[in-house]
């Protein structure tokens, strides 16, 4: 059977990373109905870790042999505050409304790459990520009846999730995803089993299926993730990974009796576009940088 090529590989990987995280979200949303969300981070980590686990079988302790510990500490510490506060607002905001405004995560992302890594921002980028921040207001609808602190909440998990996409970016320019994913599960689980010891309850009946499968689908998807982003642009993948919110919208209806709101639909829209954009327009500059960088080869004036 002839290999499918990268791209369709990557795209292939991209979808099943977005189902995978779709129906993570169903599972927390059902399993909060009878457990506090920091329980439910807990479990998610635990049982992540035992599906992450392979990873130790298949490449050996060596796995583990790092010099950046302090800072998968540190990017751990944002990322347990981001999982806490993102999974309140599944537990708390409709489905669809709340994976909306984690789609905010990469227009965060540009801010904190011009603030902490100089990345150059031109104004392209610029406007498309304030046009970002529109659909972001349209969802939220400060002001209104509609305004509500859990969105807030929302908003807080996307950007402690772009400062923490900062750290693996700086993280992947020396560590193996695999060892990103294996630190981040072992550092995680006892890290939210603190706030999880002041309000536990353990799980009853279908309960366990749900915190069980929300951390067998969270890492399972990061898995796939990452290796779509070896394969293929994030360019062309930025709009597969959109398609979470139908999946969650759908459930939504179906399991809760919740509707796909015209403001939430606008908002949405328009944050899709901009990170489209702002993914198309990194692309475009890495394939330019690229191409005007010498060859490895070349000497200086040939």
């Amino acid at each position: 059977m002839p290999t499918l090529p990268a791209h369709y590989r990557a795209a292939v990987l991209m979808l099943g990373s977005t189902v995978f995280f779709a129906l993570m979200v169903v599972a927390i949303r059902l399993a909060s109905a009878t457990l506090h969300t920091f329980e439910i981070a807990f479990f998610r980590n635990f049982f992540g870790l035992l599906a992450a686990a392979p990873l130790i079988l298949r490449h050996g302790p060596g796995l583990l042999k790092t010099t950046q510990f302090p800072r998968y500490l540190f990017r751990c510490v944002i990322g347990i505050c981001s999982m806490l506060a993102g999974f309140w607002a599944i537990g708390h905001l409709p489905l669809a409304q709340a994976v909306s405004l984690s789609y905010s995560t990469p227009l965060f992302v540009t801010l904190a790459a011009a603030a902490m890594l100089n990345e150059q921002v031109r104004a392209r980028r610029w406007t498309a990520v304030g046009l970002g921040f529109i659909g972001v207001l349209i969802i939220v609808r400060p002001g209104t009846s509609a305004f509500t602190v859990d969105a807030m909440i929302a908003v807080l998990a996307a950007v402690m999730s772009a400062l923490v996409a900062i750290q693996i970016k700086q993280l992947s320019n020396t560590e193996p995803a695999d060892r990103i994913v294996i630190y981040t599960t072992l550092l995680w689980v006892p890290m939210s089993l603190l706030p999880a010891l002041a309000v536990w309850e353990w799980p009853q009946g279908i309960t366990w299926v749900w915190v069980i499968a929300a951390g067998v689908l969270g890492t399972g998807g990061h898995m796939l993730w990452t290796r779509a982003l070896k394969l293929g642009e994030v360019s062309a993948l930025t709009p597969i990974s959109f398609m979470q919110l139908p999946v969650v919208a759908l459930f939504g209806w179906l399991l809760f009796d919740e509707t796909l709101d015209r403001w939430t639909l606008l908002g949405a829209g328009i944050i899709f576009g901009a990170n489209a954009y702002i993914a198309h327009r990194e692309a475009v500059l890495s394939r330019r940088a690229a191409s005007e960088a010498p060859s490895a080869g070349a000497k200086p004036g040939e």
